[in-house]
């Protein structure tokens, strides 16, 4: 995994037991998973609007940010950057009609 994930991931941990009043991401926390949920939305709101402007510049840090608010949602659910990036090697190699057929075929039962 990226160094960068790694760290990230590793301070996002960090930050579950800071004070909220001195981290904003504390703060999230504190404020629970439908603030953090809000973040994420509101970010790939922002992050659709600069890829329909095509502004590349602003693409990128507009999708840094929705990242780094999907970071957070996950380490709230105790989960690692590294689970993702599993599941995303699971379906290398997978047609993605194939994976998407196998999704609704499970939500079928």
């Amino acid at each position: 995994m990226n160094d960068t994930l790694n760290r990230l991931a590793a301070l996002l941990e960090q930050r579950k037991t800071a004070d909220p009043q001195t981290s904003y991401v504390a703060k999230l926390y504190a404020k629970g998973i439908d603030s953090i949920l809000k973040k994420v939305g509101e970010e790939a709101a922002e992050t659709i609007i600069a890829a329909k402007n095509g502004d590349k510049e602003h693409l990128v840090y507009e999708t840094a940010d929705l990242w780094f608010h999907t970071l957070i949602m996950l380490a709230y659910a105790d989960l690692k950057p590294q689970d993702v990036l599993d599941e995303l090697s699971r379906r290398e190699g997978l047609s993605g009609l194939a994976e998407k057929a196998s999704r609704q075929e499970g939500n079928a039962e």
